[in-house]
């Protein structure tokens, strides 16, 4: 598969002209409420992805996730083996159409169309994530199993019953409203249908009374582009007031190796597929890039862009360390009646 080369990551799907009044506008999302962001959440996540996708495929690859690892286990093993997982969970299988929620650019569709043989539409608002993607989707052979639907998650352009099954890796978090997406995506579940995913969630070791504790939340929220973090209680409770029923919730953070937490690869302890993954090759692509936007190489507000990405990283970082946030706590529900495929 291509992957951008480090010149790429300036190269952003806006006009190099527009990129820097994109970036203040993103950043002034933040400084307002959490009102502001759930109101203004569609054009604050298109901003972000607008500016952020290269940065992401350049430093971390197709799939926009983390995963728990395992000590010797390479990134990339770790990566597929938790979208292998979460499709076995869901027992896909050829014939049977699935919906990814918050796609991206497509890479854990792409593995679990490959490992389970099952048709998966990836629905994303982002147009430039949505034209890499097919991309992508040509290049690997898979544009039979494999497709975008340009669409806001919060109000699906599907029939009532569409799909066999749903899955989510961390693309939830964007929502300004979890009951109401829930809801929607239970309107696209055929009866009997299962729908699985990953949200990034406070854990009952945050504390809203700890300045420490709301910086760090702040902090993730502000270089995530994210309305407001849910607890994994209000998401569990979000997931059953949509009628669906809980079959397992459970952080599966902790099942990584004590020594390779979730946010090992961005501690610097770690190389993903070289020097520019490790917490001192992030470092340096930044200053590359501060170099070449005051050489007016790079569009004005790269270097900002840059700056929260690094910030996101730091506040993620502490999150893992103190053990109040997971952006993985998995869930497991289903539609109620059932289901007509065959087991």
């Amino acid at each position: 598969m291509n992957q951008p080369a480090a010149t790429d990551i300036l190269q952003t799907s806006l006009p190099a002209d527009q990129v820097k009044s994109v970036v203040d506008e993103y950043k002034s999302f933040h400084a307002g409420t959490v009102e502001t962001r759930k109101t203004n959440y569609k054009t604050m996540v298109n901003h972000y992805y607008d500016l952020v996708t290269d940065f992401y495929e350049f430093g971390w690859g197709q799939s926009f996730h983390f995963a728990p690892m395992f000590k010797g286990e390479a990134f990339a093993a770790s990566i597929a083996r938790h979208e292998h997982w979460l499709a076995a969970q869901l027992n896909l299988k050829p014939g049977m159409k699935v919906l990814d929620v918050g796609c991206g650019v497509g890479g854990p569709m792409r593995a679990i169309a490959r490992f389970s043989g099952a048709t998966v539409v990836g629905v994303n608002n982002n147009d430039y994530q949505i034209k890499r993607g097919d991309k992508l989707n040509a290049e690997a052979g898979l544009a039979n199993l494999c497709s975008f639907q340009k669409a806001d998650f919060m109000k699906l352009p599907f029939e009532n019953n569409t799909f066999d099954a749903i899955y989510a890796i961390e693309a939830t978090c964007h929502a300004p409203d979890k009951l109401k997406l829930f809801t929607e995506l239970a309107r696209t579940m055929k009866p009997g249908a299962h729908f699985a995913g990953y949200e990034w969630c406070m854990t009952d070791k945050y504390n809203a009374g700890n300045a420490e504790h709301r910086a760090i939340k702040k902090g993730i929220e502000e270089g995530d582009a994210l309305p407001d973090i849910w607890t994994t209680h209000d998401v569990v409770a979000a997931l059953e007031g949509a009628g669906l029923e809980v079959v397992e919730a459970k952080d599966v953070a902790p099942t990584a190796d004590a020594e390779t937490p979730w946010h090992t690869p961005l501690k610097g302890r770690f190389s993903i597929d070289g020097f520019k993954h490790t917490e001192v090759g992030r470092v340096t692509t930044h200053y590359f890039v501060k170099a070449l936007e005051t050489l007016k190489i790079a569009p004005k507000g790269s270097t900002a862009t840059s700056s929260f990405l690094q910030d996101a990283a730091t506040a993620l970082v502490k999150g893992g360390d103190t053990g109040i946030f997971t952006p993985m706590f998995f869930f497991h529900v289903k539609k109620p009646g059932s289901s007509k495929s065959k087991s």
